[in-house]
């Protein structure tokens, strides 16, 4: 039985695929299976995909019979296949250092208690141009779950590609939990939080994953240009609230700030779903409240523009 199970969950990525699947094969760790998943791509996927049919670390390839619509449920399905003890969903738009495994396993086989491992990313925005995000000292740190939440996951989601990580098989089937099935946009901030709170969290500030995020099959970024990433996120962070995770009023209050600022480029049938979500949680009385801060924070910025 491999020690890693890694996940390749795909739809419509046929471009990156090849890059994908080789970039896992030429691991140096080689104690690992992979599992295939297609989510009825429309594109020539399934003939990059059957080129790899026999090779002996592809252990499954499943093809769903329906689009499931959600990444999520696709990962929830490949972990159900899974024998290794430890799960790593490789994105299939993403690609990685031949390193990857080898660097991030060795602190897993010491200490089973660990709930998930995450390096850091090349992040590939439009037109080809990159940029990191990270903190090189320590090399490598680990963090608990209170912490954690604080410092990473409070404000927004650091653990941002879900191919940076490999987490606990164990643990996960602990989780009491499904939240993060209910969401195509934030369910990975769900999912990550949700895990954090299982164990301790290693965090290596080595870069050995490379993450597309912007391009025009990725359905992140269709959601975000659609101003629904202000929906599931309230509704992320209302559940960290309800789980006693921590306060995230004032995180809430930011995002309906930001709301208010890019409302007029966000279409209308996305700005009643997002104002009823904000509604649903304010109440009347503190809709309004907000709505007058508001006002006073924009009077406030545009004195100190006129003052400069």
């Amino acid at each position: 039985m491999a020690l890693v199970s890694v996940i390749i969950p795909n739809f419509n990525h046929a471009p990156f695929l090849k890059e994908r699947i080789d970039s896992v094969l030429n691991q140096t760790y080689k104690d690992f299976e992979i599992i295939i998943l297609d989510d009825c791509s429309t594109d020539n996927s399934r003939e990059i995909i059957e080129s790899y049919r026999g090779n002996e670390k592809i252990s499954k390839i499943i093809y769903n019979q329906e689009n499931s619509g959600s990444t999520f449920k696709q990962w929830t399905k490949g972990i159900s296949y899974s024998e290794g003890d430890w799960i790593w969903i490789a994105e299939s738009d993403d690609w990685c250092s031949e390193f990857f495994l080898e660097n991030l396993v060795n602190d897993l086989i010491k200490d089973s208690s660990i709930a998930f491992t995450y390096c850091q990313s090349y992040i590939y925005e439009e037109n080809n141009t990159v940029r990191v995000n990270w903190q090189k000292v320590p090399f490598k740190l680990r963090i608990e779950k209170e912490q954690f939440f604080n410092e990473f996951m409070l404000k927004g989601n650091a653990v941002y590609n879900a191919s940076m990580v490999i987490f606990n098989k164990k643990l996960y089937h602990k989780l009491d939990s499904k939240e993060y099935l209910k969401y195509k946009y934030s369910g990975d901030w769900v999912f990550w939080t949700d895990m954090s709170r299982m164990g301790d969290v290693i965090r290596s500030s080595e870069i050995l994953n490379n993450y597309r995020k912007s391009h025009n099959l990725n359905v992140s970024s269709k959601i975000m240009s659609n101003g629904l990433n202000f929906y599931e996120d309230v509704n992320a962070l209302i559940y960290f609230e309800k789980r006693d995770y921590g306060k995230t009023d004032r995180i809430i209050k930011n995002y309906y700030f930001d709301y208010k600022q890019l409302k007029k480029k966000i279409p209308e049938n996305s700005r009643i779903i997002i104002e009823n979500n904000f509604k649903k949680y304010l109440g009347v009385k503190d809709s309004l409240i907000w709505d007058l801060e508001y006002i006073k924070y924009k009077l406030v910025n545009k004195l100190h523009v006129l003052m400069k």
